[in-house]
């Protein structure tokens, strides 16, 4: 008796409270995605020290009379969630907002950033197939495909603007898991001559690999239109493939 007392009572309240919890787990990233293009980190870590609300939005781009009242709530999200602190207003002094180990993963252009991933996994185009989870269930199938009509790859190639968002996505993670590779398998790729990253997206990660280890001649095998907008890696060569087995035949061999 007592138990039931508890589940349709206090349990239930409480069970309440964690789906509400999670019916809005979306406005963080949704904050998180509108510091990143408001470049609220960028901004932050340039001053080297906290700034007030309007000194944040003066550095905002493209915008000459930012929301203070929108910029505020949404700052308020983020430093609850330790993205950013601040420093209550006192004495007719502006609360001031300062940078965080986290927010240095938000900045633009930094060696080692998650912002390019943030916005992949935030973008309209790749959240559109978590609308279609049930029907994969019921009719299986492939979620992205029933969304867009198309596999990924092939969306991606008919979209310069969703590629160039999905493979900074896949760069910068590269980047992030081979720095942590080179660091602990330090003379693993010494007795290494030539390597062949297949899928290797722009080739991030293989540039890393090369970058440390430079007598290794780095092959980076993708489809022709990621290659397309591959950067040059020194060291490492560039080739397209449609197909597995137009990858069998240009393979080096050992």
């Amino acid at each position: 008796m007592e138990e039931k007392e508890a589940f349709d009572g206090e349990g239930m309240l409480q069970a309440q409270a964690e789906i509400w919890k999670y019916m809005y787990h979306f406005a963080d990233s949704m904050a998180l995605k509108s510091a990143v293009e408001l470049r609220i980190a960028d901004i932050i870590h340039s001053h080297g020290s906290p700034i007030p609300l309007s000194q944040m939005a003066a550095g905002i781009i493209d915008s000459p009379s930012p929301d203070i009242t929108c910029l505020a709530r949404i700052m308020r999200l983020l430093v609850r969630r330790k993205i950013f602190t601040v420093t209550p207003q006192s004495d007719g002094v502006e609360a001031l907002y300062g940078p965080t180990h986290m927010s240095r993963w938000l900045l633009h252009g930094a060696e080692l950033s998650l912002a390019p991933m943030l916005m992949l996994e935030n973008d309209h185009r790749a959240l559109a197939p978590c609308h279609y989870l049930s029907n994969c269930v019921r009719e299986g199938g492939i979620a992205f495909q029933k969304a867009h009509g198309r596999e990924i790859w092939d969306y991606c190639s008919m979209n310069p603007e969703f590629n160039k968002i999905f493979n900074d996505a896949m760069g910068c993670t590269a980047r992030i898991r081979m720095k942590a590779i080179m660091t602990g398998y330090k003379d693993g790729f010494c007795g290494v001559g030539s390597m062949v990253d297949v899928g290797g997206g722009t080739g991030a990660a293989m540039g890393e690999i090369v970058k440390v280890h430079p007598h290794i001649k780095g092959i980076n095998f993708d489809l022709p239109h990621v290659i397309a907008t591959a950067p040059e890696y020194a060291g490492v060569s560039h080739v397209e493939v449609t197909c597995l087995r137009q990858f069998l035949v240009l393979m080096p061999s050992s």
